[in-house]
Formats: C-alpha cells, sequence, structure tokens
C-alpha cells in the first residue's frame, strides 16, 4: 500500500529539484562565457596578423617611396595605417568587453570613500602634468558610508573609467564642475554613487544608446576613445551585483549613477 507523500517531504523534493535545475543552467551559462570569450580572444589573435601586415606595407611603401609620393598619397598611407591602428584598438576593446563577463571576482568589503578619494587624487596629479592651465573644480562628499562588497580591481577600473569620462567631457568648459556624491538606496539597499558635471552632455534621448559597445555622439577628432568606457563600466556593475544609468542633466553636462551592493 503506497503512503503519500507529507507536504514536507514534496515540498523538499522541489527544492532539490530547483537546485539542481539552476545548477545546471548556471553551468551554462559559465559554458557559454567561456565559449565566447575563446571565441573572441580566437577572432581577436586572427585579425592582428593582417592587420600588422596592412601597417607594416603602408610603413613600408612610405619608406621606400617616399620622395615620390605627392602629399596627397602620403596622407592616404597615414589613413592607412591610422585605421589599421584603431581597429587594433577596437579589437582590444572587444577583449576587454568579452574577459570583464568571465574573469573570476574576489569580492570583498570595500571603503568607498577611500576608493574615491584615491582616484580623485590621481586625476588632479595627471591634470596638473598634463593640463596644467585646466581649472577642474571637484566637490568630493565625505559622508560616512558602510563598505561596499564588490571586485576592488574590477570597482577601480569602472570608477576611473566614469571619472575619466568627466574629465575628458568638461575639457571645453573654462571652469568645469566634477561632483562625486554617494548615499545609500532606501528601495534597494545598496550604495547610490552620483558622478556630475557640466561637459558638453547630450540629448536625452540619447541615454540609452551609451552603454551599448563603440557608441560616440561626438567626432573623435573633438574627444578621443572608442566608446567603450560605459559598457565597461555597465558590465563590471552588473557582474558584482549593481548598475549603471546616465542621464543628461538640465543646466547640461551628465549624470553617471552606479549602484553597488553593500558589505
Amino acid at each position: 500500500m503506497n503512503t503519500p507523500e507529507s507536504p514536507a517531504t514534496a515540498q523538499g523534493a522541489d527544492r532539490s529539484a530547483s537546485a539542481v535545475r539552476i545548477a545546471d543552467l548556471e553551468a551554462q551559462v559559465l559554458a557559454l562565457q567561456a565559449e565566447m570569450q575563446s571565441l573572441t580572444a580566437t577572432i581577436s589573435h586572427d585579425l592582428r596578423a593582417p592587420l600588422r601586415h596592412i601597417t607594416s606595407f603602408a610603413q613600408l611603401v612610405q619608406d621606400e617611396a617616399g620622395p615620390q609620393l605627392n602629399e596627397e598619397m602620403r596622407e592616404f598611407l597615414g589613413n592607412i595605417s591610422g585605421a589599421a591602428k584603431t581597429l587594433g584598438s577596437m579589437l582590444d576593446g572587444l577583449l576587454a568587453l568579452s574577459s570583464v563577463g568571465t574573469v573570476a571576482l574576489h569580492p570583498e568589503p570595500l571603503d568607498w570613500a577611500a576608493l574615491v578619494q584615491a582616484l580623485v587624487l590621481e586625476r588632479q596629479r595627471a591634470l596638473q602634468g598634463q593640463a596644467p592651465g585646466r581649472v577642474v573644480l571637484w566637490s568630493v562628499d565625505d559622508a560616512a558610508l558602510p563598505a561596499v562588497q564588490a571586485d576592488a580591481k574590477l570597482l577601480r577600473q569602472a570608477l576611473g573609467h566614469v571619472l575619466d569620462n568627466a574629465v575628458k567631457f568638461t575639457g571645453p568648459q573654462l571652469q568645469a564642475h566634477i561632483r562625486v556624491s554617494a548615499s545609500i538606496d532606501a528601495t534597494t539597499g545598496q550604495l547610490h554613487c552620483v558622478v556630475q558635471d557640466n561637459g558638453v552632455g547630450f540629448a536625452p534621448e540619447q541615454a540609452a544608446q551609451l552603454f551599448k559597445p563603440f557608441v560616440r555622439l561626438h567626432a573623435s577628432s573633438q574627444f578621443a576613445g572608442l566608446g567603450m568606457g560605459l559598457a565597461l563600466v555597465r558590465k563590471s556593475l552588473q557582474r558584482m551585483g549593481g548598475d549603471a544609468r546616465i542621464s543628461a542633466t538640465v543646466q547640461g553636462g551628465c549624470q553617471v549613477v552606479l549602484l553597488l551592493p553593500l558589505a
């Protein structure tokens, strides 16, 4: 005679089956990520050889036939070399974005205020050496906050990208203002960091595009870069259990919000 399972036994079996399914799905995701990383690395490696050939042959033509080339021909060769260099940088960007999704994380409690102060100080010193005439006014909130739970290297890179963007896109301003503040989000229980600047900004409807790889709203002659920074920032934050958002401010410039779990 079969005895019916108790509700507790049935619930336990359901939980066990769910745990197995979740573990299986996680294993599949990790396998797909590893496969994507391997594919990206292979493509990058295979493309670099012809890129090196393009650059080398362009330089060879310039060296061997230099005196016979007119100004237009030299410009064409320069364009070829420049395009090859840009493509190489794009491959580096793709590899970096891919590795963020697969790199082993080492989450630990981190002092958010100390990290912000250190990164801001680095950029202040860099500006003194590279652009001593620039006026960049920094405002950093020194409120005491709990530690965040994050990978130190990944978080440092992500916040560094955001601060570098603020420095870059406030370049045309006679007096740049960059403000970094943080609080605890009452809804999510996460750290809510805001980096706001008075830079060139963008149209509000363009915000959704800015986290996509290689999206640029300005010509390369105006601002250097490939448009990979914010894509790396969001992917890094999401891997650590947080997120990143961006919006245009009413007075111009932009505002980047970083969300991070607390330790």
